[in-house]
């Protein structure tokens, strides 16, 4: 998976706000070109056997209006699908969500120069001051950051079917290396979105700790 690394360079990223049911929220923004037609691109990200590949396996109702749950992960509904150049789905995690539990993610696609794809992903949460100060947008920005990544690896045909060697990513040389950068990256877009050098520096500290843990630090089993 040392190919994922080299994935981080090709992602624009921008930290800004939004306005969703909830309230008045964070956001996080990614854009990215992919080398593969949009109508490829679409199919991988809205249909249940391909998701499951790249990302995680999908259950649920994948229409309009329907529901969806990653394995482990979120879940929610899908509030617009726009064939192919946007979708849109609410973001929860756990049961019996409160209102500010509930955020969303939007993700529009657009035709690019000699059948290249395209994307822009943002993701929209009403996040706790205390969390904000801690985090910064690297708390969600890290995760989707690998999500991209997959998919661009994906689309390359570079696969990695093991679920164990994916959960053992983050545990590995490379995995580290990854969520690192990533994390620096987020701390670089806080601060061009008007953060302190010392907050961005607290995020990116913090962010790193979360998602690459120190060497000795339990695994998975």
């Amino acid at each position: 998976m040392k190919d994922i690394i080299n994935e981080l360079t090709g992602v624009h990223r921008e930290v800004g706000t939004g306005r969703i049911p909830a309230g008045e929220g964070k956001a996080v923004k990614l854009r990215r070109t992919y080398d593969a037609p949009i109508e490829d691109v679409w199919e991988a990200i809205t249909t249940a056997e391909r998701i499951s590949r790249w990302f995680l396996p999908i259950s649920g109702d994948l229409q309009l209006g329907g529901k969806y749950q990653l394995e482990g992960n979120a879940g929610g509904e899908i509030l617009a699908c726009d064939k192919p150049t946007f979708l849109k789905v609410t973001w929860v995690f756990g049961e019996n969500p409160s209102e500010t539990d509930i955020s969303e993610v939007e993700v529009r696609l657009q035709r690019g120069e000699r059948d290249t794809t395209v994307l822009e992903l943002t993701h929209t949460a009403v996040v706790p001051d205390d969390r904000w100060n801690q985090f910064g947008p690297g708390a969600v920005g890290v995760g989707w950051d690998g999500v991209v990544a997959g998919l661009a690896l994906y689309l390359k045909g570079h696969l990695v079917e093991d679920p164990a060697v994916k959960e053992q990513f983050p545990f590995t040389p490379e995995g580290r290396e990854f969520y690192t950068k990533s994390s620096k990256a987020w701390a670089e877009a806080f601060r061009a979105a008007g953060a302190t050098a010392e907050q961005a520096a607290t995020a990116e500290q913090n962010t790193t700790a979360f998602y690459a843990p120190p060497p000795d630090a339990p695994q998975p089993a």
